[in-house]
């Protein structure tokens, strides 16, 4: 009898041994269950700082990211979610592009003096408007100045522009992605500048267009792929009335010109059949007036009749106007952006393409006045923008909100 309460006790022991090691398996495999059952990042704590502005869950993310005062201090990249949760951009199968006007770094001339007495680069551009720039898919910009610590001014040239390279953070700040380089004053500092700005601008992150080491690179469209459709950006330039730039040889640096169209149209044609849509990109016209050069309406049917299937200008330092040819838009300027100390109109232009292919334009209205860029907000400044630029086009209008029709 003894023997057999000695076993039994030696028993018991046995099965709450086993009972407490099945609880502690149990439990491990409930946790991993539920660990996968949960979504990443639920629990997680964020700091203080980063808390701050965040809106209740039921109310949607901003479609774009805060910037904020002291950004342009920072060389980081565009953030990549820009402030919209990940289901938002799931469901925002929308490409959102941006192109605006002409910009100058240039360290000497009045726009960049003025924004170092202001104190930085978020005083003279109305974050407004650069938390649009900073929320599209990509974002052009025409950089009309060398980027370079070498070099000496064009001789023939009245004026020249070099910028030191530190000051690309400012384009960074602006949201910019694609530099269109087709311009008058790219060159400006010689082959050596010129070099060294293709060097920095790639350093720095950016995408370049309109120029290159060779002729091949120069008329080498950019490319984008961007939720399920491709984009190409084709740039030339015919700006120059006395040519100076120096167009890219076979084995020489320089622009991709389009002085005569066969080259540059050739080149359309070509990124049509590999692209779903071409967007030409062209510095032309007659600096500081609204006409319309005659070989810019009729290059710019021909680059429709190519492939293109929205066709926007620069190069003027003011705002030209629309035109519809075979349903597709013509901007023939954008004007400045931030250059110089006139009191001029100017426009962030957004193109959008729908999931569906469907293509709509919008003109964002600002104004450039005492060396700064501001969205404009109130219903008459934007009705006396939209008034403006329906006055200078051709048959294409915008309603208050910028919005493109054709007439």
């Amino acid at each position: 009898m003894k023997k057999f309460m000695k076993q039994m006790q030696e028993k018991g022991l046995l099965v709450k041994g086993a009972a407490v090691i099945a609880f502690v398996f149990g439990v491990v495999i409930f946790a991993f269950i539920a660990q996968k059952s949960i979504p990443v990042g639920a629990g997680l704590q964020l700091p203080a700082s980063e808390k701050k502005g965040l809106q209740k869950a039921s109310t949607p993310a901003p479609s774009v990211m805060a910037v904020p005062d002291k950004a342009e201090e920072t060389d980081g990249a565009k953030q990549q979610v820009k402030g919209a949760s990940a289901k938002e951009l799931e469901e925002d199968e929308t490409v959102h592009l941006g192109f605006a006007g002409d910009i100058c770094l240039d360290d000497t001339c009045a726009v960049m003096r003025h924004m170092k007495e202001k104190g930085g680069f978020s005083k003279v551009i109305s974050k407004k408007l650069v938390q649009k720039m900073r929320g599209y898919d990509c974002m052009v910009i025409n950089n009309e100045f060398s980027v370079s610590k070498r070099g000496a001014p064009m001789e023939g040239k009245a004026y020249t522009f070099r910028s030191h390279p530190s000051n690309l953070k400012y384009l960074k700040y602006l949201g910019v992605d694609v530099v269109g380089l087709a311009n008058n004053h790219i060159y400006d500092y010689g082959e050596d500048a010129f070099l060294d700005t293709l060097k920095y601008l790639k350093n720095a992150g950016f995408q370049t267009v309109g120029a290159g080491k060779n002729k091949k690179e120069a008329k080498e469209p950019v490319y984008l792929t961007m939720k399920n459709k491709k984009i190409a950006i084709v740039a030339a330039t015919r700006a120059e009335k006395y040519i100076l730039t120096p167009e890219a040889g076979k084995n020489s640096p320089g622009v991709f010109r389009t002085y005569q169209d066969k080259a540059y149209v050739k080149e359309i044609k070509k990124a049509a059949k590999k692209a779903d849509y071409v967007i030409a990109y062209v510095h032309w016209g007659t600096e500081y007036s609204t006409e319309l050069e005659d070989a810019q309406k009729t290059q710019a049917r021909g680059y429709i009749n190519a492939g293109a299937d929205v066709v926007v200008g620069a190069h003027t330092h003011c705002l030209q106007g629309m035109e519809w040819y075979k349903g597709v838009p013509i901007f023939y300027s954008l004007g400045n952006f931030w250059f110089n100390e006139r009191t001029l109109y100017t426009t962030v232009l957004e193109i959008d393409i729908t999931k569906e292919g469907r293509l709509s334009a919008k003109m964002l209205p600002c104004l450039q006045k005492g060396k700064e860029t501001r969205l404009l907000s109130k219903k008459k400044q934007k009705q006396k923008f939209a008034n403006y630029v329906n006055s200078i086009s051709v048959n294409g209008r915008l309603d208050e909100e910028g919005n493109v029709h054709k007439k």
